[in-house]
């Protein structure tokens, strides 16, 4: 016969074979256990009858008498697997008790999701291995930044871009906003958007992507900093590019919480376009760090006022340099512009302008930052063509204005009559 004991069983075994033995007296042995010498006397009676089965807990294998309900129980597990199937445990309780006011513990949601095969065990999943790193010290000394592109709306909308911007030091979700895209353009909307509410930081820490790092070796030409780089170096903003996805392992774990819990608040809400989202990201980020934020080792906040020489319109632009023509035109994104002429241009022949091309649209040239008054060359008027074509890139136009010229030429000649003779005519000339 097996008999399947606790270790503190094993250990009360032990000490009354010493009392029935006289090797130990009542009152040392009651010590030892932590009991009465009253509860002593009655595990060495149910000893003596019964051997050491009768040391063996009653409840073993039996439901606890805590235990919630099994038609309690049942319930959850179906508000669970109707609405937060794919839900973690944490936020699935917290789900339970702000939408259903059902207060259950985490791990009751999480062992009761496991039977239920909603969830694997710790076990069950692979080991991941981490290289740690310290946090900085103070708030706003380094801030994370990273792209997450991911169904967010799931079959809802289309597929987009997250801009995340989280404090090293706190884990804090500073700024979020959807993009279609990860441009740079949506980096100087966003990064300004950080900057007006909360200040200059001390440095951001990202990847290598094309907007925060050129990738092109031995590149010839250019300074050797792309314009996001650009735009941060006159703002006094340090840009460091991690060499792996780990070390930046905060803002990448942000992401994996975010594409779980934001895309299930999403659904809640029942959103499905960016604007709506965007909208929504205040409201959840607040949430959001009252439940992950951390206290810095440090109080200081270590963002800092814009200047009185800082201009953000200016700095968050796209900059490229141009040489003016003898003629006083400057050709940028294969547009040509007129300058027009006066004192200031007419001595400008042959130097360099700085085109400045704003993130809403707007584009400026200016010398030695004075904006210089200009018109755009409009190819168009060449072609006699009436409809106007708003977009700086004209090329893919103008070559479906000539195909358009081209089918109607052969059109026209198709149709037009033969005169008679005219081949006899031509047999003789030739």
């Amino acid at each position: 016969m097996i008999i399947t004991m606790s270790q503190r069983e094993l250990q009360r075994l032990e000490i009354i074979n010493k009392v029935i033995e006289k090797r130990l007296t009542q009152k040392q042995a009651s010590k030892q256990l932590g009991i009465c010498r009253r509860q002593l006397c009655r595990l060495i009676k149910c000893f003596r009858e019964s051997g050491a089965t009768g040391l063996v807990s009653k409840r073993r294998g039996k439901p606890g008498n805590h235990r919630y309900p099994d038609y309690f129980r049942g319930y959850v597990i179906e508000v669970i697997r109707g609405n937060y199937a794919d839900f973690g445990p944490t936020l699935a309780c917290e789900k339970l008790f702000e939408k259903h006011d059902i207060g259950v513990s985490v791990e009751t949601v999480r062992n009761w999701m496991i039977a239920e095969g909603l969830r694997e065990s710790r076990r069950q999943r692979a080991q991941r291995v981490h290289q740690p790193r310290y946090r900085r010290d103070c708030f706003g000394e380094l801030i994370q930044i990273d792209g997450s592109e991911h169904w967010w709306f799931e079959d809802r909308g289309p597929k987009c871009t997250l801009l995340v911007y989280i404090d090293d030091a706190t884990s804090r979700l500073m700024h979020l906003k959807f993009v279609e895209s990860e441009s740079t353009f949506d980096y100087f909307r966003a990064t300004r958007e950080y900057i007006d509410r909360h200040g200059k930081p001390i440095a951001f820490y990202s990847d290598k992507h094309a907007t925060f790092r050129v990738n092109q070796k031995d590149a010839a030409t250019g300074t050797g900093m792309t314009q996001f780089g650009r735009a941060l170096h006159e703002l006094n903003i340090d840009i460091i590019c991690a060499n792996t996805s780990q070390a930046k392992g905060r803002v990448e774990r942000a992401n994996k919480t975010l594409q779980d819990r934001l895309v299930k608040e999403l659904r809640l809400e029942g959103l499905s376009s960016i604007a709506q989202a965007n909208s929504f990201l205040p409201a959840f980020m607040e949430q959001y760090n009252k439940r992950f934020a951390k206290d810095a080792k440090n109080p200081k906040d270590c963002h800092r006022p814009m200047a009185e020489f800082d201009d953000l319109d200016l700095v968050m632009s796209w900059q490229e340099a141009r040489t003016v023509s003898s003629s006083l035109t400057v050709q940028y994104d294969k547009v040509i512009f007129l300058l027009e002429p006066n004192t200031i241009t007419a001595a400008i022949k042959r130097k360099k302008v700085v085109i400045h091309d704003y993130p809403d649209g707007r584009l400026e040239i200016r010398y030695d930052g004075l904006p210089l008054p200009y018109s755009r060359f409009d190819k168009l008027r060449q072609v006699n063509q009436a409809q106007v074509v708003n977009n700086k890139r004209l090329g893919a136009a103008l070559a479906h204005i000539k195909k358009n010229q081209e089918t109607r030429r052969l059109q026209r000649s198709r149709k037009a009559p033969r005169r008679h003779g005219q081949e006899n005519s031509q047999f003789v000339t030739a």
